[in-house]
């Protein structure tokens, strides 16, 4: 490793499977979760790049699980078409509708909001 901070990323059938990172990086960040507020919204960095492309947060967290809009749609009880009309924007969903999406993807529902 060329830093103290550099992770050291092992290969397994040729991807990356594991980081190695110093103690006192790993030490630090579990201080520093355990400080986070639990309120606090994260977005992972894949979600972030979609919506700046312009998709909603909904198709944005979809693609990130590699889910299908069937797939999707079955899982929070909704139909497929509505799940489309919703990532093309051309809906105003109700706060019932993103709870039950929130909750098939396994995410807050503060996670769809910007």
């Amino acid at each position: 490793m060329s830093a103290h901070t550099d992770p050291q990323i092992i290969i397994q059938n040729g991807k990356p499977a594991f980081a190695v990172i110093p103690w006192d990086s790993y030490q630090k960040l579990l201080h520093n979760q355990a400080e986070a507020d639990e309120s606090d919204v994260w977005f992972p960095n894949e979600v972030v790049k979609a919506n700046v492309r312009g998709e909603t947060l909904v198709k944005a967290w979809r693609g990130y699980f590699k889910l299908t809009q069937k797939e999707l749609a079955e899982k929070a009880g909704m139909k497929q078409s509505a799940l489309a009309r919703l990532e093309n924007g051309n809906s105003n969903p109700r706060k019932a509708t993103l709870k039950k999406i929130a909750e098939a993807l396994g995410i807050e529902l503060d996670q769809l909001f910007d």
